[in-house]
């Protein structure tokens, strides 16, 4: 066992010297205050970088097929009243999404930004019928206006062409008007009272849309029920403004659950139209990104890119409906975001570094310093230094 001990001390590579033979000095005091100090600065620098987690980020191809996409959306129109504003969404076919699921609700604000009234909206702007005439049918260009009495008529050549009309008809035959949202006649008038009512204010549309995963767009456009009636009601004319200000900003906008420490490149967003008309277009690339945090729970989500494009109504030569355009592409690339905490051994392994190596760089100092100063006290003792 002796033999086995001797062996092995002979293999020590930190031989000890006899404290009698130490020579202790006021630098090499200094450079170990010095270096015990570094080493406790980076000890606690390190260790706070072991506290905090790292994100680890990879690209892949996105193989996943189908799924629906959510868009989250707040913009505010100060220029634009609720009742005219319609939100209108379309893939890439073309065709208008009719059947998606939506939450949309509208803010009537003030010139100041005040919220006047908020309610519940829905895809596409109401559609103005023409007015239906006397004899069933709806009114044709160049024809005369003879609205119908619905059924209240005391003889062939009576037209009734206001809802107040209609009223004193259905009186003088003793009838009551139970449902006026039937009436055309009083359901335009409606129209045409919120307009006026609403005239010089602005509006704020937020809410969601859920669609299908493939290219396509969404849009908010001014004035669209006046030009899908197909017919220029006489009562509206007046309300159709030969230009619309469709300068906005966009509070939030979103594809999926927002990913921390990601913000949105619209967000915030605002943008003032210098000429009448126009159309505002935003192309976006939206990139599927999934967000792994530390804890293990998974978020999947989209970023985005945008660029940006103003048509003004001088160099749109198709007479396109003014409106801010949403156009979104999917990319093929999926982006994965993966928290994690450094490694203990990975920890432990710096630590041993930065303490290894301060000791062996004070070390090579305190020796240059001791061995230069002993040199040049020879000399001074050798008188070979004046």
């Amino acid at each position: 066992m002796a033999k086995m001990f001797n062996k092995l001390r002979n293999l020590d590579a930190y031989p000890k010297v006899n404290e009698d033979f130490h020579s202790r000095t006021l630098s090499g005091g200094v450079i170990t205050l010095a270096s015990s100090l570094v080493i406790t600065l980076l000890f606690l620098s390190e260790f706070r970088l072991y506290l905090h987690t790292v994100t680890d980020t990879k690209l892949v191809v996105d193989t996943s097929r189908g799924g629906k996409l959510r868009i989250n959306f707040d913009v505010t129109f100060p220029e634009i009243p609720c009742t005219l504003l319609s939100l209108d969404a379309m893939d890439i076919s073309g065709e208008q999404h009719l059947n998606i699921k939506h939450d949309i609700f509208k803010k009537r604000i003030d010139s100041h930004g005040n919220v006047i009234e908020t309610r519940q909206d829905g895809i596409g702007a109401p559609k103005i019928e023409r007015p239906l005439q006397r004899h069933g049918g709806r009114l044709e260009q160049n024809e005369k206006y003879c609205g119908s009495c619905f059924g209240a008529e005391t003889s062939d050549d009576d037209c009734c062409n206001s809802c107040e009309e209609v009223r004193e008809a259905y009186r003088k035959k003793g009838w009551g008007l139970t449902n006026v949202d039937l009436i055309d006649q009083c359901k335009r008038e409606e129209f045409v009272g919120r307009v006026k009512e609403e005239h010089g204010e602005g509006c704020n549309v937020h809410g969601s849309l859920e669609v299908n995963k493939v290219a396509g767009n969404f849009h908010f456009a001014p004035g669209k029920s006046f030009h899908q009636s197909n017919f220029n009601l006489i009562d509206l004319l007046s309300l159709q403004a030969e230009s619309y200000n469709i300068s906005h900003k966009i509070n939030k906008l979103s594809f999926g659950d927002s990913i921390p420490g990601v913000v949105n490149p619209l967000d915030g967003i605002q943008w003032v139209q210098s000429k009448p008309n126009g159309v505002y277009q935003y192309f976006i690339k939206v990139v599927p990104s999934v967000y792994t945090s530390v804890g293990g729970h998974t978020i999947q989500s989209n970023q985005f890119s945008v660029t940006e494009h103003y048509k003004s109504s001088e160099e749109d030569h198709f007479r396109s409906l003014p409106g801010v355009f949403f156009f979104y592409d999917l990319s093929p690339i999926k982006v994965t975001f993966t928290e994690e905490h450094t490694s203990f051994l990975h920890f432990l392994t710096h630590i041993c570094a930065i303490v290894g190596g301060v000791f062996t760089v004070a070390g090579i100092v305190d020796s240059f310093i001791y061995h230069g100063h002993k040199a040049l006290k020879k000399k001074m003792e050798l008188g070979k230094l004046r």
